[in-house]
């Protein structure tokens, strides 16, 4: 089975499994296909990471985030000394961090894949030359960037007509540059993206933006090297719950986040209490400082991690949690091991694509993809569009004389709040395999989808279409027209201060064994699907 953001980009995994594949083989479809039909979240331009659980084993992580160029420094996102506006730094060059995700899924793919590399491109290559249908959500996204100037002339050819116009809902788009361009990566192998004419075309590219030019070199994008990583693994009740660990604060965010509120029996509350909802909100608001603070590239800066998921630091950080007041201020703790660093202010993360595989063998994957926001920097190479990934750095890079364990260097991984997952139930057999798009609410979706499984004994599909709560900070956002809408003013009088999201802001997959059997979960929120082989 695979569940993804578009039914399209589902069957061509499917079609792997299919053919004898594995996860990884239908997970490298996936990602290929989201490429052509989900162009503004998603595709090779762009990185991710990969959780791998083979026959239900403890996982594997892979981290696909993409790289500042070497000559990036500190003062990258500066602008006479102040930190540049987040729509001023997004569209053009600097924006771009080399393109990783094909080198992840290539390392992938040598581990733990069946099918010959270029059988894996047969379904993204069908959609780019045949064409394929125009989605709703494409046509807004589309529609958003109509009148800016952020979309490079290639990419507005493909997408709009002569007038400026957006090619409506159901319109038949073909991408001939992308399809050939699959056609030779497919046969030329992965590294035929990271050198030679592609790789000269990427750094042509973000070089000579006319907006934000970099300066990235054909040396940045041939070094590129994806890594497997330690996962982040913990116990919550007598489940296990495992994730990406740094560069991602994903995982870390959504254990911390479970750990602390282990003490409080959610289960007993339910999904209509709103203590359970302000319980959760509170133990975000910590996981959420911490994170900020410590986590970064890990080749780059020492992150506590071990005791940022020490069981006993985490019981301290649950115990400054009441269910009946708001806590006055979420600081960061001091994790064993944690280094002087500062937290930068938050500032805004988009976009990305999640999906996840299961094979007759039982292995397991749960993959991030993103290229950040709509349709990344905007600029197009070979059909596909190139992330704005490097703008997930934080852009001042100190506070007050502090250094920030996010700030821009030199080769460097920025910081993603990625969060794909595999949880373990009570027998050790997988459980769970869910994920996240939606920038920095994406541990906050994970974190209420186990809860909505664990705690509150829903299907996966329902855990998805609970409403969203989502608190970073001092303000709780709840998603705007549920329940959680309703509950605003008992939040505000447990001292919460409550905005609201709308819920496009939100999109998770999910395959869940249940029953006897693995069932697919695809958010009501999206376009997406679950297809079985």
């Amino acid at each position: 089975m695979v569940s993804a953001a578009d039914p399209r980009a589902a069957e061509a995994g499917a079609e792997m499994l299919r053919s004898g594949g594995t996860a990884v083989d239908a997970a490298i479809a996936t990602l290929l296909a989201l490429t052509v039909v989900e162009p503004q979240s998603s595709g090779i331009g762009g990185g991710g990471y990969m959780v791998y659980s083979e026959r239900g084993a403890g996982p594997v992580t892979y981290d696909g985030r993409e790289t500042a160029p070497a000559a990036a420094t500190p003062d990258w996102w500066l602008k006479d000394g102040q930190p540049m506006p987040f729509n001023e730094a997004q569209p053009g060059g600097k924006s771009v961090g080399v393109p990783s995700n094909l080198r992840m899924v290539a390392l992938a793919h040598r581990q733990h894949g069946k099918l010959p590399w270029a059988k894996l491109f047969g379904p993204a290559i069908r959609l780019a030359r045949d064409g394929f249908k125009v989605t709703s959500r494409l046509h807004n996204s589309l529609d958003k960037y109509r009148t800016t100037g952020a979309l490079s002339a290639q990419a507005r050819a493909l997408f709009y007509r002569p007038d400026g116009s957006v090619v409506p809902v159901g319109a038949i788009v073909k991408n001939p540059a992308l399809a050939a361009f699959l056609q030779s990566v497919a046969a030329q192998g992965p590294d035929s993206f990271y050198v030679g004419p592609n790789a000269q075309a990427i750094v042509n590219a973000v070089d000579a933006a006319a907006q934000n030019p970099s300066k990235m070199t054909v040396g940045d994008v041939a070094s590129y090297d994806a890594k497997s990583r330690p996962p982040v693994c913990g116990s919550y009740r007598a489940y296990r719950i495992c994730g990406m660990g740094p560069s991602s604060s994903g995982g870390i965010t959504v254990f911390a986040t479970l750990k602390q509120l282990e003490r409080f029996d959610l289960s007993a509350l339910g999904p209509q209490s709103v203590t359970a909802w302000h319980l959760i909100a509170e133990s975000e608001r910590l996981a959420y400082a911490d994170r900020d603070k410590y986590v970064g590239d890990p080749d780059y800066v020492s992150v506590p991690i071990v005791g940022m998921a020490d069981e006993s630091y985490l019981a301290g950080r649950s115990a400054l949690i009441s269910p009946d007041k708001t806590l006055a201020d979420a600081q960061a703790g001091t994790p064993a091991g944690a280094p002087p660093m500062c937290a930068p202010a938050l500032q805004p993360e988009r976009g990305t694509s999640h999906f996840v595989a299961v094979d007759k063998w039982g292995n397991v994957v749960s993959e991030t993809s993103t290229i950040e926001s709509s349709f990344g920097s905007g600029l197009m190479v070979n059909g596909y569009y190139l992330n704005n990934e490097l703008t997930d750095f934080s852009f001042a890079p100190a506070e007050n004389g502090c250094p920030v364990a996010n700030r821009v260097e030199g080769g460097k991984r920025p910081r993603s709040s990625m969060a794909p997952t595999i949880v373990y139930a009570p027998d050790g057999k997988v459980r769970l395999a869910v994920g996240a798009a939606g920038g920095a609410t994406i541990p906050a979706q994970v974190i209420k989808a186990i809860v909505g499984v664990v705690d509150f004994h829903l299907t996966a599909q329902d855990a998805l279409a609970l409403p969203m709560i989502y608190a970073p900070g001092d303000t709780v956002f709840v998603e705007r027209g549920t329940f959680l809408e309703a509950m605003a003013p008992k939040l505000e009088a447990l001292g919460h201060p409550v905005k609201t999201l709308p819920p496009g802001t939100f999109k998770a997959n999910a395959i869940e064994w249940r029953d006897g059997r693995w069932a697919g979960a695809a958010d009501p929120r999206s376009e997406g699907a679950a297809v079985s082989e």
